[in-house]
């Protein structure tokens, strides 16, 4: 297969196309330039290609003759914009995606594959809880799995996959987790609210990318996990990574939901909207968010050692600071 990644120089992006290339398929990706230490894979292809302003006639050339695309590209909830943060979204998210899908359909292009967010799963599983309606973020990965759907029919399908936390590396590049070491490095006592979450490793997701197009059905999403874990025991695993011992005391949730609307208050005087809403944000976050593995069975995701990749992002992540080294962030392509 030829396959084009919008965003194939990312962490995900890369991942993906090295699982791909592995298996014998031409990975082409379009990119802005980069520097040449980002370790990505000696047979990607790359285009030099701002998808985002690029017209159609230029699109086109790249998308003709593949049999696969994945969008791969975009901004979460963690990069900063001034009010409306929903157009930003737009903007980064959903504009471009369908620019790209309207020219892979025309192109004779066979399956996309959309990255998204599990938060748009538990808007679904648990709509009493409004999270559309609450965050403006967890909105517009709703209404992208919408519109990427609304391009499928019988020759062209479109498959999203739902992406929990994500723990591995791309030398060169920032791990996103990071903010846990400003967060743990100083504090003698760490405080944290109950709840968990559900993981994977970057390993998994360029696994689960390439399977997607192999074996995913049209018009369906997919929450990937392979690890549900505690915040708790998350927590122990960043700290052992950055080698301290510190002792971890779980706030009641109510007031960990006071602490995320305090959180309002410093976004209000920096002139920031968030795409989580803090003031409600904390009744989320308080809880199990959990996801049965069964759910992406189809994807046949592989074992991987997600321990291991919690300490690998950390402890990249800590030498990063600790040597005061450059490297490339997600805003770095705004």
């Amino acid at each position: 297969m030829k396959i084009l990644i919008a965003g194939g120089t990312g962490l995900l992006g890369s991942h993906s196309a090295s699982t791909m290339i592995k298996e014998g398929h031409e990975v082409h990706a379009l990119t802005l330039p980069v520097n040449q230490d980002l370790h990505l894979p000696d047979q990607l292809i790359l285009h030099l290609c701002n998808f985002m302003t690029a017209d159609t006639i230029e699109i086109d050339s790249y998308m003709k003759d593949m049999d696969a695309f994945v969008f791969a590209a975009g901004v979460d909830e963690r990069v900063e914009f001034k009010a409306p943060v929903s157009k930003a979204y737009e903007m980064y998210n959903i504009e471009p995606m369908e620019k790209l899908l309207t020219s892979a359909k025309k192109m004779g292009v066979k399956k996309a594959i959309i990255l998204g967010s599990y938060f748009a799963y538990f808007a679904k599983k648990w709509p009493d809880l409004n999270l559309g309606n609450h965050h403006p973020y967890i909105q517009s990965r709703l209404k992208q799995e919408s519109v990427a759907f609304s391009y499928a029919d019988d020759t062209f399908g479109v498959t999203v996959l739902e992406l929990p936390y994500i723990f591995g590396i791309q030398k060169g590049r920032k791990p996103v987790w990071s903010l846990f070491i400003d967060r743990f490095e100083k504090p003698s006592i760490i405080f944290f609210p109950k709840g968990g979450t559900a993981m994977v490793t970057s390993h998994q997701v360029g696994v689960a990318i390439y399977h997607a197009i192999l074996y995913g059905k049209s018009k369906t999403s997919y929450p990937l996990s392979m690890m549900n874990m505690t915040y708790n025991e998350l927590v122990h695993h960043v700290l052992d990574a950055m080698n301290m011992k510190k002792k971890v005391i779980n706030v009641f949730n109510w007031i960990a939901i006071l602490g995320f609307k305090q959180m309002q208050k410093t976004y209000t005087k920096k002139g920031i909207e968030p795409g989580l809403n803090p003031k409600t944000f904390g009744k989320l976050f308080t809880k199990k968010l959990y996801i049965d593995p069964n759910l992406s069975a189809d994807l046949k995701l592989p074992e991987d050692d997600i321990i291991d990749a919690i300490h690998e992002s950390i402890t990249y992540a800590y030498e990063l600071k600790k040597k005061d080294l450059s490297a490339h962030d997600m805003k770095d392509a705004l």
